[in-house]
Parts: structure tokens; sequence; C-alpha cells
């Protein structure tokens, strides 16, 4: 499946984050990865700033509550309002689709108040406008700031292995996506029923073109985990492109019957009608 087919998926479930950047990488063999690509690799720029980043509309009722909020940051206000602020920016601005300035105003936050709790708000946003990222910039500067502020919790909590899974999905797209696998290797080897890692393996291995393993990455995460929607597509999909079209034929049934939603039957249909 090419790069392309693949983010076109992703319109109808939900989207996975930096798809569209993996390096074609061998991802799950037993021995050294190999095929590692170094083309279009994220360079660094001005524009990798978030406050110019897009160009959504912003309605006026949007933009007198952003400079308001932003007027109180910028005055010498006390934690409670200044925190406030932060996330009210933070709010309006994931309505508008613009994670990297919710990230923006949250880092600030978390920079000027360092908390665990504002960290991984911070993070978390960023990693939201990682996933949505389209350019190269974008992606090496979300990545960036997602790694500087989900490290910090989970330099405190090596437990959480869900935000170890965002941090190696953000090297997976960087100049050393082996240091993401690794990491997701690790995650799986501590806990085998992880759905994240087990989810995120799986895309990785379609996207190096190693179906076979997609399907085997997938069939575990639906066995433990039977309502993931996006596995259970995707297990089809890996299917499909391995060339196994009864089996691809019955899964792409049975995720008709989890969803009513027409994107996802369309594309499921498309499928069934080159079967």
């Amino acid at each position: 499946m090419k790069r392309s087919q693949l983010i076109l998926l992703l319109i109808g479930v939900i989207a996975v984050v930096g798809l569209y950047a993996l390096p074609k990488v061998v991802v799950d063999n037993e021995g050294e990865a190999d095929g590692i690509s170094q083309e279009n690799q994220p360079e660094t720029s001005e524009s990798a700033n978030p406050m110019a980043m897009h160009d959504a509309e912003i309605s006026l009722d949007q933009a007198e509550k952003i400079n308001a909020l932003k007027l109180q940051i910028a005055a010498n206000s006390s934690q409670e309002d200044y925190l406030s602020s932060a996330d009210g920016l933070a709010s309006i601005y994931r309505e508008l689709g613009m994670y990297d300035s919710a990230g923006y105003f949250l880092s600030l936050a978390a920079d000027k108040y360092p908390s665990g709790e504002l960290s991984e708000k911070a993070g978390n946003a960023y990693y939201e406008a990682f996933g949505f990222a389209l350019d190269a910039d974008k992606v090496s500067f979300t990545a960036d700031q997602t790694r500087k502020y989900l490290t910090q919790v989970l330099d405190k909590d090596p437990a959480r292995l869900d935000l170890k899974t965002k941090i190696a999905m953000t090297y997976v797209s960087s100049s050393n996506p082996m240091q993401g696998i690794t990491m997701l290797r690790e995650v799986l080897a501590q806990d085998p029923t992880n759905e994240d890692g087990l989810f995120n393996m799986g895309i990785l291995s379609m996207q190096s073109g190693q179906y076979k393993r997609a399907t085997e990455r997938f069939e575990e995460l639906i066995q433990y985990h039977p309502n993931n929607l996006q596995g259970q597509f995707y297990l089809a999909v890996s299917y499909f492109e391995a060339n196994q079209k009864n089996k691809a034929k019955a899964q792409f049934e049975k995720v008709k019957e989890m969803t009513q939603d027409e994107m996802i039957l369309g594309s499921i249909q498309s499928y069934l009608d080159k079967l």
C-alpha cells in the first residue's frame, strides 16, 4: 500500500500520528531493522513558529476572547488567572483545529508553573498537533515539543506506557526511527497486551510493507481489545494487502457491523468491490 493510500484511510477512522511522514523501515523482524530511508527528513526553520502554522478562520467572537485571554496572560496576573487563561486559549485553539497553538500556550503555563499535570497537558496538545502536521517543519517542531514535555512526566513516572508510546511515535518520523521502534518494543515487552503499542506496531508494519506481520499485530490487538475499531479496520486492510482475500472479506463485513460512519462504510465497500 502506498503512503498516500494509508493517509486516505485515516479520513474515515482516526488520524494515525505522523503516518504520512513515517520512513520505509522494516520494523518488526527478529534481526536488525533495515531499509531505513533518510528522504524527506525534517529540517528546522522559522516556519516552525506555532503561531504561523495555520490560516484557519477565526470568528469575531473567538478573536475577542483570544485577545482578552492573551492580555490576561501578558498582565502580571495571579497563578490562578494565568493558568485559567492558558486553558481558555488552548480550548479555543483546539476548537479551531490549531493544536500547535494550544500546545504553545499550555507550554507557557508549564514553563512558568512547572508541574507534571501541566507538562502532560502541553505534551499531549503538541502530540495532537504532531498527528495533524502536514510538512517536515511542523513534524519536527511538534515532535520535539511533545518529547520535551512528556519526557518530563515519564522521567518521574516510568510506568506511564501511554506516554512512552507517544514519545516513541515522534521518534519514528525523525532521523532516528529505530529509537522509536525500540521504545515500542520495550512497551510490548513490559505489557504484551498494550493497546497503543500493538496498534502502532501494526501501522508501522503496514507502512514498511510487512502486511503478514501487520495482520499478526492487529490480530493480537483485537484479541485483547475487540472494540478497537481502527484495529479491526486495519486488520481487514492488512488481509487485503497480504492477498488473504477470504479473511479480508470476512473482516470487512465484521467492521461494517461495528460502525454507521458513512466514510468508513464507503472505504469498506471500495475494498469489497475489489475482492
